[in-house]
């Protein structure tokens, strides 16, 4: 039988219920630059200081708390890299043995963070299908279940109890939300921002790379579309194909998907280091990206919600994105 939106919002709200206490409720941040740049209140949800540095330790933990229950002694999980650190910390909590699968160029950062944690990590390749096959076939060899990075309904409603935060902390502040901006991999998190959002009235926009629109191009044609993931900073918003379960999800509820490219993504970057004061890795500052994109609306009544999905970046990255620029450098040299 299909469950309604609302059904599965509860799902988000059960989530959020259990999740309390076992990871971090992070604070919500405002700038008035970002603010002015942005035209409207924006307000984001820190979840780059969440345990593990990424929101997806919410989705993680809620798989792999309730597999644990289950019975089960071990878990494997693919990704990029956030969420593979996510099952990897939430699997040693449980004391269940975890492998996670990664790209040959995942970032050494997400690397050292699984193993620290404690997972056997396998590279494979640099595509999903690549990393898919190599779990599934894990998964036969030992008998642990795969906990996948979005097309899995437990992870779903993990991630999006960061978004039911954001909605309750505005509302809290007197400052509801009008609008909610979250990055785009796999859609397990807007899709659990869509449900957290369910009957509110809340716009939901998804945020993706250009190049790495799968999402974009699948609402287009209905269906989804699978693209060759570009070279994006982004690294943790280039699968190739949206999650079937995600998809399902947004396709009716999700208000739009707005594309960035990487300059865009840099800047918002920037604005979050030197105005919030928190580091941000460039997939989790795509949000703020496709929320300055939508500043031409310009209302300054209106309040915009911001997931910052993740912190997990690597030093020289840092240092390339905050390198004064040469046009920066000749302004600075005329002034003087």
């Amino acid at each position: 039988m299909t469950r309604t939106v609302g059904q599965v919002r509860a799902d988000v709200e059960e989530a959020s219920r259990w999740l309390a206490g076992r990871v971090v409720r992070t604070p919500v941040l405002r700038s008035p630059v970002i603010d002015e740049l942005a035209g409207a209140r924006v307000l984001l949800k820190a979840e780059n200081l969440q345990n593990g540095g990424s929101y997806k330790m919410r989705g993680a933990l809620r798989a792999v708390g309730r597999l644990a229950m289950a019975g089960h002694t071990g878990v494997i999980a693919q990704s990029t890299g956030n969420h593979a650190v996510a099952v990897a910390l939430a699997a040693r909590q449980h004391r269940l043995a975890a492998t996670v699968v990664l790209p040959v160029d995942a970032a050494p950062t997400k690397v050292d963070r699984a193993r620290a944690a404690g997972a056997r990590v396998v590279f494979a390749g640099t595509g999903v299908e690549e990393r898919v096959a190599v779990a599934d076939g894990l998964s036969d060899e030992s008998g642990h279940p795969v906990v996948d990075a979005y097309d899995h309904p437990d992870v779903i409603a993990g991630q999006g109890t960061a978004s039911l935060e954001l909605i309750e902390d505005a509302e809290r502040a007197g400052t509801p939300l009008d609008a909610l901006v979250v990055p785009v991999g796999g859609g397990g998190g807007v899709a659990g921002a869509c449900l957290a959002a369910a009957g509110s009235g809340i716009e939901v926009y998804g945020v993706e790379p250009v190049g790495c629109d799968s999402l974009a191009r699948s609402l287009a044609a209905g269906v989804r579309v699978p693209v060759t993931p570009a070279p994006t900073i982004a690294d943790g918003l280039r699968p190739s194909c949206v999650g079937e379960l995600p998809f399902a999800i947004v396709r009716d509820t999700l208000r739009g998907v707005v594309r960035v490219d990487d300059d865009e993504i840099a800047a918002a970057f920037r604005l979050i280091l030197t105005e919030l004061k928190v580091l941000a890795e460039p997939s989790g500052a795509a949000g703020l990206a496709g929320a300055l994109r939508l500043a031409p609306e310009r209302d300054r009544q209106r309040t915009v919600g911001v997931v910052l999905t993740g912190g997990n970046v690597e030093e020289s990255l840092v240092a390339r994105l905050m390198a004064p620029r040469s046009a920066d450098l000749a302004e600075e040299g005329a002034a003087a």
